[in-house]
């Protein structure tokens, strides 16, 4: 289970502190329950992933996980540039107990990101995509309760996009989603129930059509 409870984030900007990305958000997700979260472009749904995820944190409200939750694959941060990617992925495999069978998980990681001679490259030589796929293994190479996921299966060739929802497929029965993706396809495939971002609020739905349909009432025909 994870409790979002009276949430608040904003950034620092150059001139302050910036508006309100997200305010008052409160919602809970039962556990095995996979989620949907839509929204117009600059509604604050990548950044609530992070904040789900423990990769940055609220200025005021409250984050609680019954449960053992990813970093958002597709997520950018986390990865230390001037390592290469095999560095990051020992890295990683360290931190979760995997000493002993760390040539084997660095192995796994390096094949499903697909990334070639780069995997021994800095990582802040690689493109975007790159990173995404390389953050997408590290995530699937652990066993998490929930994976949070950010437009991953827009990433890569028509392949890798497969594998991605291939990997997801696998999931079921044994971990949940939190997912964004601009595909509603995608959305209706794997999530079940749905949460709407709207100028900073957010409403939860039981349905992901539901969801869905909220979206799309306040976009400009």
């Amino acid at each position: 289970m994870i409790v979002v409870d009276d949430v608040h984030k904003r950034y620092l900007t150059d001139h302050g502190q910036g508006p309100w990305v997200l305010q008052g958000v409160s919602f809970t997700i039962p556990p095995g329950l996979s989620v949907g979260v839509v929204g117009r472009n600059g509604a604050g749904k990548s950044t609530l992933l992070r904040l789900i995820g423990g990769t940055d944190m609220p200025n005021r409200g409250r984050i609680e996980r019954h449960c053992r939750v990813s970093w958002p694959m597709g997520f950018g941060g986390g990865l230390q540039g001037s390592l290469t990617g095999r560095q990051n992925a020992k890295f990683v495999c360290r931190i979760h107990g995997h000493e002993n069978e760390l040539n084997e998980r660095v192995a796994q990681i390096a094949a499903f990101a697909e990334i070639g001679d780069y995997f021994d490259e800095p990582v802040k030589t690689y493109s975007s995509g790159m990173r995404s796929r390389l953050q997408f293994a590290l995530s699937l190479a652990f066993d998490f309760d929930v994976y949070i996921s950010d437009e991953v299966t827009s990433t890569g060739d028509a392949a890798f996009k497969k594998k991605a929802a291939d990997a997801f497929k696998s999931l079921t029965g044994r971990s949940s989603l939190i997912m964004v993706s601009h595909g509603e396809g995608t959305l209706k495939e794997f999530c079940s129930a749905g949460i709407w971002l709207h100028e900073g609020r957010a409403q939860w739905f039981d349905a992901i059509d539901d969801a869905l349909r909220a979206y799309k009432e306040t976009i400009p025909k």
